[in-house]
């Protein structure tokens, strides 16, 4: 099972969707707006690709913080508890790929995701 975890509007998350909808790969869609964030979930992708892949220092989430916020964030319980705190600054699509996220992307790379899946 493919989870998507991302918010609706997202560009990159609409991207993501309609290739995998392109190529009849079923998918479940976590909507960070609507459902939140799952701790459990969110430790488990820090785990797997790290606080600094999720967190995203180029969005407009990140640029509204003051200097002080962006200068706290300097490890993972920081950067976690602002992105559990703010979902919008945690780069999307993140996409668990198997039973239990046996796998986990961040953002939409059609070529990455073509030969994951090859």
């Amino acid at each position: 099972m493919i989870i998507v975890y991302g918010i609706s509007n997202c560009d990159s998350v609409k991207k993501a969707r309609a290739w995998l909808a392109e190529r009849g790969l079923a998918c479940e869609f976590h909507d960070f707006k609507k459902l939140g964030v799952p701790t459990d979930r969110l430790a488990a992708w820090e785990h797997a690709v790290g606080w600094e892949k999720l967190l995203n220092r180029q969005g407009t989430t990140w640029r509204k913080l003051d200097a002080a916020a962006q200068a706290g964030i300097k490890d993972a319980a920081s950067a976690m508890a602002l992105m559990q705190a703010q979902p919008s600054i945690i780069k999307r699509p993140v996409v668990e790929w198997g039973p239990k996220g046996s796998a986990t992307t961040v953002g939409f790379d059609p070529a990455s995701w073509a030969a994951r899946l090859s």
